[in-house]
Formats: C-alpha cells, structure tokens, sequence
C-alpha cells in the first residue's frame, strides 16, 4: 500500500456538520479512488481514508435517512 500525502490537501466541511462548529468532519478532494476524512475539531489527529464507492454509499444512506447523520 503506498502512503497517502496529505499535507497540501484542500479540506472542506461536511454540509451536514452543525453551524456551532462541534460534530463536524472534512473531507479532501482530489484523490482518485480514496475519500480522506477527519475531524475538523482534531486537524492534526487520525485521518481515515474510505474507498470512493463506499464513501458515496454511506453519503446516499445518510442524505436517505437511513444512517443517524
């Protein structure tokens, strides 16, 4: 697996994050097959990186209701 550089990455806040700024999530774009995600509250902590075909399966469950958002 080859590492993922993130550094330079455009991150961008989730839509469904609250406005008070607690609970939220940003994602960078850009990458090909792979979704990075972090929390915003933590810029510096833990990324998770999700496959593209999974990440826009759990975002369609969220916007059907189906998955707590």
């Amino acid at each position: 697996m080859r590492p993922i550089y993130l550094n330079a990455s455009q991150w961008r806040k989730s839509s469904y994050s609250n406005s008070t700024g607690g609970d939220c999530i940003e994602v960078a774009d850009g990458f090909a097959a792979i979704v990075p995600v972090r929390d915003s509250k933590n810029p510096h902590g833990p990324v998770l990186a999700f496959a593209q075909d999974d990440w826009m399966t759990f975002v369609s469950a969220v916007k059907d209701g189906a998955v707590g958002a």
